[in-house]
């Protein structure tokens, strides 16, 4: 019996709470819909789908895939708790949140080397775009926009990844490429 790949499922909901995220980055608009997809579609269906590659033996997937989608459900949680007064997280706090995060794909980074060319890519531009969030958030405020167009080039990376699995799937055959593994 065939089963389906959930990293269609994870790497649409990661790419496209990125892609919302840096809508708003960029002030083209509001919290409202990335704080929504971040917490249903970035936060669960990710997890869920992280989960799912635990149960097929993939541990990149797996982490991958839960950490990012607690990232986007901790991200939400940061904002509930700032609008609603709770907790009033710093532009520091929230520096030193993307910083952890920063660490964390840069390990995930080491090991996309060993999966394919399109997963490197993918997590070469996350990394990047974490690191001048960080900067943002300590000094430098006006990365935030060069963060915003790196990140929308990472959402489209993980798209075409998604892309990749679903049509080659229905070609029965690779129609879109994802490169070889830059380290084997």
């Amino acid at each position: 019996m065939k089963i389906g790949n959930p990293a269609v499922v994870g790497l649409a909901g990661f790419g496209l709470t990125t892609l919302l995220l840096q809508f708003h980055n960029l002030g083209w608009m509001g919290l409202g819909p990335v704080l929504s997809m971040g917490i249903i579609f970035g936060g669960l269906a990710q997890m869920i789908a992280g989960f799912q590659e635990q149960k097929m033996g993939n541990n990149f997937g797996y982490s991958a895939f839960v950490g990012y989608g607690s990232f986007w459900i901790g991200l939400g949680i940061i904002w509930f708790l700032n609008h609603f007064s709770v907790y009033k997280a710093s532009h520091t706090d929230v520096g030193f949140f993307l910083v952890a995060w920063t660490l964390y794909t840069a390990i995930l980074f080491v090991a996309s080397l060993r999966v394919h060319t399109a997963m490197t890519f993918t997590f070469a531009t996350l990394l990047i775009g974490f690191v001048l969030l960080d900067l943002a958030h300590f000094g430098f405020p006006q990365l935030t926009k060069f963060a915003a167009w790196d990140l929308i080039i990472c959402a489209g990376g993980a798209w075409y990844m998604m892309a990749a699995i679903i049509i080659n799937d229905l070609a029965g055959k690779t129609v879109i490429s994802v490169g070889k593994r830059l380290i084997q």
